[in-house]
């Protein structure tokens, strides 16, 4: 059986995001161009959906608290950082010099809560959150997209996360609408008739890291990507799916 190339298109032509931006349809209008197929995933960064959606802070007009002042001290991080770092977290995981690492009210574990400084404002004290809910906000892309291109796109909202015990970010789901965040292979054969027991695909992180070799990590202004020939088993799906349970946390 032949099995299709997977292509990336950079998504090209997308003005700086604002706040209140028509977000669905700037990447509508981006990526028609490109002549949408039944089977693309549309992969767009966190960042110009947190920007669509206003989640700025200005740290000037933050108070820390005494545990943030505290912390900070730790960390030799801004004060007014480390408390919004708080506000948008359930837990402390790691602090140490320089280091601040959290589960994020979302979920996931991450350094400063994934809070963003890069290309965020020229203001140094404006500092960009995640999206209130990521995986809302992909379906409100994938439907939008839907409607303007009559067949579902999924869309993949992604962010750049380190790992445990490896150096360097890659991208990672943080946001699924339309496809599995995670896709269960368990029972499937091998090339020697093994029936798989425990194999689970990290597809959403999978299909954002692809995505972000072609967008980039500073300042290429490439925040969205057209993903095809990817092949999986059709479902709705969330970036929820994809968080180990803190109970399962083998790092915590």
């Amino acid at each position: 059986m032949t099995h299709p190339a997977l292509q990336l298109f950079a998504v090209v032509g997308l003005p700086v995001i604002r706040p209140g931006d028509d977000l669905a349809g700037l990447l509508t209008a981006s990526i028609a161009p490109l002549h949408p197929q039944v089977g693309d995933v549309l992969v767009v960064t966190s960042k110009i959906v947190a920007k669509a959606e206003g989640r700025f802070v200005n740290l000037r007009e933050v108070t820390p608290s005494a545990r943030a002042i505290e912390l900070a001290t730790l960390t030799h991080k801004d004060p007014r950082l480390v408390e919004v770092i708080l506000r948008e977290s359930s837990e402390v995981s790691r602090a140490a010099p320089n280091v601040l690492v959290t589960r994020h009210r979302l979920g996931f574990v991450s350094a400063n809560a994934a809070i963003d400084h890069s290309n965020v404002s020229p203001d140094p004290d404006v500092v960009l959150l995640m999206p209130a809910d990521p995986d809302a906000s992909a379906r409100c892309i994938r439907d939008r997209l839907r409607e303007a291109f009559g067949f579902l796109i999924p869309v993949v909202i992604c962010d750049s996360h380190g790992r445990p015990h490896r150096l360097g970010t890659v991208g990672v789901a943080v946001g699924v609408a339309g496809m599995p965040g995670v896709e269960d292979w368990r029972g499937r054969a091998d090339l020697f008739g093994y029936r798989l027991q425990h194999t689970e695909i990290g597809l959403a992180d999978m299909v954002a890291s692809a995505a972000t070799l072609v967008m980039g990590q500073a300042a290429e202004g490439v925040p969205a990507a057209l993903v095809r020939g990817l092949r999986f088993t059709p479902r709705e799906g969330s970036a929820a799916e994809i968080i180990r349970p803190a109970q399962l946390d083998l790092y915590h």
